[in-house]
């Protein structure tokens, strides 16, 4: 369907850089802004990388990811991470995190994930992760994408330049509290 891009870029979306742990131990990444929550018992999210993708394959190689989201004044590390080829990597600051993923400086938060499985979704393949472990990581506008531009909700503040990260991980029980509590308020 040809217009089928045109008629859904009026869906704004986030950004997430998705990254892991490829062969070895090499980290490797893409940008997407088909990521979802699926589920919070299990807590589960997806996305949504192109067959095509030549990175798709050594993330799915690794079985464990990282989805970092991405905050309004990271573009740059967006596009960085929308190329194909290249060291995505060179210069850009991270940790690994507790499956071994790259969790990138300055998010605004990072879920990490094991590989659940991974659905036939045409010309895309649907990933779905088991969360293992989440982290907000500071306050601030989310990069969003919409009619193929990057933007920003009008009015919401972002960080200060150069201000640190103050990480508030979340425990495996405060985890399932917070999930517990939005699933009460959800009709979804």
């Amino acid at each position: 369907m040809s217009g089928m891009k045109s008629v859904l870029s009026n869906f704004c979306t986030g950004v997430a850089v998705i990254t892991a742990r490829g062969a070895a131990g090499r980290p490797v990444g893409m940008a997407v802004q088909s990521f979802s929550s699926v589920s919070l018992d299990p807590p589960l999210v997806c996305f949504c990388p192109a067959r095509t993708s030549t990175t798709w394959p050594r993330i799915q190689a690794a079985a464990a990811f990282a989805v970092n989201i991405l905050a309004a004044d990271q573009q740059e590390l967006c596009r960085r991470f929308a190329v194909t080829g290249g060291d995505k990597f060179a210069g850009v600051p991270w940790r690994a995190g507790g499956n071994g993923a790259p969790l990138l400086d300055g998010v605004l938060a990072t879920v990490e994930c094991d590989l659940e499985a991974v659905l036939d979704g045409g010309d895309h393949a649907i990933a779905l992760g088991r969360v293992t472990a989440l982290t907000a990581h500071r306050e601030g506008a989310p990069l969003l994408y919409f009619r193929r531009t990057y933007g920003r909700l009008p009015g919401l503040p972002g960080a200060a330049p150069g201000e640190p990260a103050a990480p508030r991980p979340l425990s495996s029980a405060a985890m399932s509290s917070s999930m517990a509590a939005a699933r009460s308020r959800s009709e979804a």
